[in-house]
């Protein structure tokens, strides 16, 4: 049977498709680099239709809102943060050895992503309702994957204490990294994430562990 004309190649979306995804994908660009710079309520839709060079007809019908495109940056962001954290902590690896680990792992992501990271610390409050919650469970879940690592550490006799105070702050210290840190600083993010390492593990580990 012949094929007719409206048959397209498996695997591969129409023009449309592809156009749409390359047209959001620029908004979100364009969103990001202005929140970052002026701050959520600082912009208005009409700017970052101009930097993504889109007229406000087609933003709107890609993006719903401006508060639609701050959700979509900070959970595609937190869902990175919460994806490396699961993989760390489902491992094998010991509690200290983790704990190294969720450093790394952060104070990279934030060095990578360090304009969501100045967006969420300052612009978070500004989502609302539903989308407020599940960013903060999202962020809940992270969290928790810390709670459990410094949990099994202190279980283990390894680490002094579990606090979740000890938690909270070792997670606030890292996030502030994306304040002061400059790519021509003299440090990689590996150095920054291992001096801090050492001094959040010199301060919590018990005597009888022994750093590798």
């Amino acid at each position: 049977m012949a094929m007719t004309g409206l048959t397209r190649r498996r695997g591969r979306p129409p023009a449309s498709e592809s156009t749409a995804g390359d047209t959001r994908g620029r908004i979100v660009r364009a969103a990001v680099e202005l929140f970052a710079e002026k701050g959520f309520h600082g912009t208005g839709v009409a700017e970052i239709g101009d930097r993504a060079d889109v007229q406000r007809g087609a933003l709107y019908y890609h993006i719903g809102s401006k508060e639609e495109l701050l959700w979509q940056i900070l959970r595609d962001y937190t869902q990175l943060m919460l994806a490396d954290a699961e993989r760390i902590t489902s491992g094998d690896d010991d509690p200290i050895t983790k704990l190294r680990k969720l450093i790394h792992s952060h104070v990279e992501l934030i060095v990578d992503h360090r304009r969501e990271v100045a967006i969420q610390l300052r612009d978070v409050g500004a989502l609302t309702g539903e989308r407020g919650a599940q960013l903060q469970e999202l962020r809940d879940r992270i969290q928790l994957h810390w709670q459990q690592v410094l949990d099994a550490g202190y279980a283990a006799g390894l680490l002094r204490t579990a606090d979740h105070v000890i938690t909270n702050s070792v997670l606030g210290m890292l996030n502030m990294v994306t304040f002061w840190y400059r790519p021509h600083g003299g440090r990689s993010p590996g150095e920054i994430a291992e001096l801090l390492a050492a001094t959040v593990l010199d301060g919590v580990v018990t005597d009888h562990h022994t750093k590798g």
